[in-house]
């Protein structure tokens, strides 16, 4: 019996099983997967929105969201460092465990270039499906990546060849079929244009990446709405509208764009939110004006699940004897 146990601790060694309800269990790496391919491949708008923790990721699923994009540049500067690979891979993995365990939609990793070459995209495959991770966005930029939306940076572009192999490479070892791979092209950002950006999409299409990701960081949509037009529906395509979000979203409907991705904004309030509270309680050294506007820890509490712990206790602790 002991030695059952032990196995089973060893198996499960730095996985936190115990807080994760029965309903996040029930939601595989495939069921996610499929739920994600099916948001790509629908005739009707999309959305996706970003999280960059646990915390972060149920509050989208819980406010209605089908998916969840776990952002780069969300991520990394929640440990605090910058959006050009000063976070490796595995403590992204390490993030994406904790947001795994947290839900039950479908997860697409923000997966930079892929951090490597042909060899560690693949890997990253590997243990992405292992986490119950839905798909990943990898970009056609040189390692280490900078942030596309950062102004007067070079933003060199990867081969083109080598960049549509290291798709193929990701899609010959996925194991769950519908695992989606989307590549980003950057040619817009790199300010090659929409001839080159027709000839990366159509290439990585090729390769087999199930959408295209067109970025632009105009204030205006009128490269996404060019590449549209030349695009002539070939595949789904996803947008980040972060710089010209006073587009209309029924716009993007009509130029048969897939999936809109809200990349970056829970962060971006998120941090907001601190600024204004660590201020006030700086400058009023009371916290009369703060609770008023802030979640109760009773929130706090339910976000984490704590009453599953309460059922759990009173089924699997010896009830004490009264004295």
């Amino acid at each position: 019996m002991l030695n059952k146990v032990f196995l089973r601790i060893v198996t499960n060694y730095g996985r936190n099983f115990s807080t994760v309800p029965a309903a996040v269990k029930k939601a595989t790496s495939t069921d996610r997967s499929a739920q994600l391919k099916q948001m790509l491949l629908s005739p009707k708008l999309e959305f996706i929105m970003e999280a960059h923790s646990a915390l972060s990721a149920k509050i989208v699923e819980e406010t209605g969201f089908k998916a969840i994009w776990a952002s780069g540049l969300s991520m990394s500067a929640s440990l605090g460092l910058r959006d050009s690979n000063e976070a490796s891979w595995t403590q992204v993995l390490d993030i994406l465990e904790f947001m795994s365990d947290a839900t039950t939609i479908p997860i697409l990793v923000d997966a930079d270039t892929g951090f490597g070459n042909f060899n560690n995209a693949r890997r990253l495959v590997r243990k992405l499906e292992q986490l119950g991770i839905a798909g990943a966005c990898i970009e056609d930029k040189l390692f280490p990546k900078t942030n596309s939306l950062l102004d007067n940076r070079e933003q060199p572009l990867a081969d083109i060849d080598e960049f549509a192999l290291k798709i193929r490479a990701m899609k010959d070892t996925q194991q769950d079929p519908n695992f989606c791979v989307i590549a980003r092209v950057e040619a817009f950002i790199s300010g090659w244009g929409l001839d080159e950006a027709i000839r990366r999409a159509e290439a990585y299409l090729s390769a087999g990446a199930d959408a295209i990701l067109m970025h632009s960081k105009q204030k205006d949509p009128k490269e996404i709405e060019q590449f549209m037009k030349a695009w002539n529906n070939q595949g789904p395509v996803v947008i980040v509208p972060t710089n010209y979000y006073q587009t209309p979203t029924d716009t993007f409907q009509k130029w048969g764009i897939s999936t809109v991705i809200w990349a970056n904004h829970n962060l971006r309030s998120s941090i907001k939110a601190m600024q204004a509270t660590s201020k006030r309680i700086y400058n009023e050294q009371t916290l009369v004006n703060i609770e008023p506007n802030i979640v109760s820890v009773k929130e706090v509490f339910r976000l984490q699940n704590d009453q599953e712990l309460v059922n759990a206790e009173k089924k699997y602790l010896p009830t004490k004897s009264k004295k």
